[in-house]
């Protein structure tokens, strides 16, 4: 009788998101210098070695996880700053749960990780390169990089009200979404004018 091996087809893209996944959870729990690479390994499933393969290593490991991938240019979508009020505005009113908690999750790993010198320059990075600067490059002021902070924090105050601490009075009515979405409107118009 012949014996049969079944050979397991390799799935690169398979391997990748659960080491992803894997990186993901570790940091959400445990900071930056607390986390190690066998440690994500083992939650993958996968030797230690690929996780060099796949990112170079911690580093790049840690710089995907906080990367925002379904919208990586979200704030080079404003292509005026006139529409930049009513954009961020749209982007606290129309949130969809999901997406806001994803977000959420990077900012709570980045928040956990931040007093780490690798982990600190990495989110410093992230943060100039993909909200910042182009939040600057679009205000375009004397003062455009004091702007976009403040825009940011705004931004960053909503999604922390109605993610982490659950403080959410949206019922989700139109009346209320239109009210409440010009009243963010405003909040950012303040902040690029006053």
């Amino acid at each position: 009788m012949a014996r049969t091996t079944t050979i397991r087809k390799r799935d690169a893209a398979a391997t990748r998101a659960a080491i992803l996944a894997a990186a993901r959870e570790r940091f959400l729990r445990e900071s930056y210098d607390s986390v190690g690479l066998r440690d994500i390994a083992g939650g993958a499933g996968v030797d230690v070695a690929l996780v060099g393969r796949y990112f170079g290593g911690k580093e790049g490991l840690f710089r995907e996880v906080v990367m925002d991938d379904k919208r990586p240019n979200l704030f080079r979508e404003p292509v005026d700053a006139a529409d930049l009020p009513a954009f961020l505005a749209q982007l606290v009113i129309e949130d969809e749960a999901d997406d806001r908690e994803h977000r959420m999750e990077s900012f709570v790993i980045m928040l956990r990780s931040a007093s780490s010198p690798k982990a600190g320059e990495i989110i410093r990075d992230l943060v100039h390169q993909d909200v910042l600067g182009p939040l600057s490059e679009l205000i375009g002021s004397d003062d455009a990089d004091l702007r976009a902070n403040m825009l940011l924090a705004i931004l960053m105050g909503s999604g922390v009200l109605r993610t982490i601490m659950k403080v959410d009075a949206f019922d989700g009515s139109e009346a209320q979404r239109i009210v409440c979405g010009e009243r963010f409107r405003c909040l950012f118009e303040a902040a690029l004018s006053c």
